[in-house]
């Protein structure tokens, strides 16, 4: 497999053509659990696209209420991901379809901007205006939801989920405007989240409904719940580090906060993988992932100052960040991530962060969202490589019949993120790094700067 093929962020519709033409694994065929099928395949890239909009459409509402210099380019990015929202659908559905959605999806994009005016010209009616007129929206939405899914989604449950969309980013932008930003990513995390779980239902009812176009498989699986909860934590550190990162060069007053929920990202998977092999287990993960974000601070701090000898000394750092990880998960897996790979994959991501960051820098918004929206779907591939080691060298605990969470109608997010595939996730991965303790504690130590 090529990584850097495997995780350059192609538009939605050509992977749904290339999907419905010939997946790699069907039905018939499959004889273990596998990451790589047409369904997931889907499941996954309507994850990504969906997640995007919620991240994007946050960041351009606290750009245009801070009157940012890099507002049209953010505008211009969530535009682009309605686009590529827009031809997914029209490649599954039909064009008439295709021009349905991008009408809605575009007039309730355009509804969230007229509150953002109305806040910023205090015109409360002008702000309840856009409030009704999105809760009309979720109401045709969910029904055109149903009709096109064949009644698989219910417009009822559907409307739910999308209120709760709503409450969402509106909630992340008035927290922002009222300068409570712990609040105000802490809804955007929410948001984030929630849209995976619509990427979920509509996957599985999608697959359900042309189970030809998707060589008879499914979109919820617990291999394919593996690769979803990667692409979904994974996907959102790339965010909220470009985020981060443009706030440290910029002093801005959600610094301190962006910071926080990137270190949150960071928790969640520390905290799980320490309650299944241990404290030191959950400690290495959280050293090793701690560092490689550090080293991206190190960059961020050393621009501020001009000082391009610890620039390098950062970009260093972040090599032999590279080295040692990839090296590391090829042993460990057993060959099934290769080193080769995974290092070609971590180089990516360091370079899509660090060339968001230096365009930001240097005033270029467009190529720092085009940068950020490549490290945000990069990530996706990065997950379809792990998760797919993990299911090779597991494959009795992600066997088709281990039951899976189906979605629910709603399309909200679940109370319990602890799933049995997770669970196996965090515990193949904290064995990983328990492993990597005992490797430390036996090398001597390099490249001490």
């Amino acid at each position: 497999m090529n990584w850097k093929k495997a995780l350059v962020a192609a538009p939605l519709s050509a992977t749904l053509i290339l999907s419905a033409n010939g997946g790699i694994v069907n039905a018939e065929t499959a004889e273990k659990p596998t990451v790589d099928t047409a369904a997931v395949d889907l499941r996954a890239d309507l994850g990504h696209l969906l997640s995007e909009h919620a991240f994007l459409a946050i960041e351009a509402m606290r750009n245009g209420a801070a009157g940012s210099e890099d507002f049209a380019a953010s505008v211009a990015a969530l535009s682009s991901n309605t686009e590529d929202l827009t031809a997914a659908i029209t490649s599954v559905y039909g064009e008439e379809a295709g021009n349905a959605f991008n009408e809605m999806w575009s007039s309730h994009i355009g509804y969230f901007v007229d509150y953002v005016n109305g806040t910023a010209e205090e015109d409360e009616e002008k702000k309840q205006m856009s409030l009704d007129e999105l809760s009309q929206y979720k109401e045709d939405f969910a029904q055109f939801l149903e009709d096109a899914t064949g009644e698989r989604l219910e417009a009822d449950s559907l409307a739910e989920g999308l209120q709760m969309h709503v409450d969402q980013l509106i909630g992340a932008f008035d927290s922002y405007v009222a300068e409570d930003y712990e609040t105000a990513y802490k809804h955007e995390r929410e948001a984030i989240g929630h849209m995976h779980m619509v990427a979920k239902g509509l996957s599985n009812a999608i697959a359900e409904q042309s189970p030809e176009d998707f060589n008879d498989t499914k979109a919820v699986t617990p291999a394919g719940d593996l690769r979803a909860d990667l692409g979904h934590l994974l996907s959102e550190h790339a965010g909220l580090a470009v985020i981060a990162m443009q706030n440290g060069v910029d002093g801005a007053p959600d610094f301190e906060a962006a910071t926080e929920v990137l270190t949150a990202n960071t928790s969640d998977l520390t905290a799980a993988i320490s309650s299944v092999y241990g404290e030191e287990a959950g400690q290495a993960f959280e050293e090793m992932w701690s560092e490689h974000i550090g080293y991206f601070v190190d960059y961020v701090n050393a621009t501020a100052e001009e000082d391009e000898a610890a620039k390098e000394e950062a970009l260093d750092n972040l090599g032999m960040y590279k080295e040692e990880f990839s090296e590391f998960m090829d042993t460990a897996t057993e060959g099934n991530v290769p080193a080769d790979e995974l290092a070609s994959g971590l180089q990516m991501h360091a370079d899509q962060l660090i060339g968001a960051f230096d365009a930001y820098a240097a005033g270029n918004y467009e190529e720092a969202f085009n940068q950020a929206r490549e490290a945000y779907g990069h990530m996706y591939g990065a997950a379809k490589l792990l998760s797919s080691g993990i299911v090779m060298q597991h494959p009795d605990e992600f066997a088709a019949n281990i039951p899976s969470d189906m979605p629910n109608t709603g399309l909200g997010t679940p109370a319990d993120h602890a799933s049995m595939t997770w669970a196996w996730v965090l515990g193949s991965i904290g064995l990983l790094f328990a492993g990597l303790v005992a490797i430390r504690k036996m090398k001597p130590v390099q490249n001490n700067k």
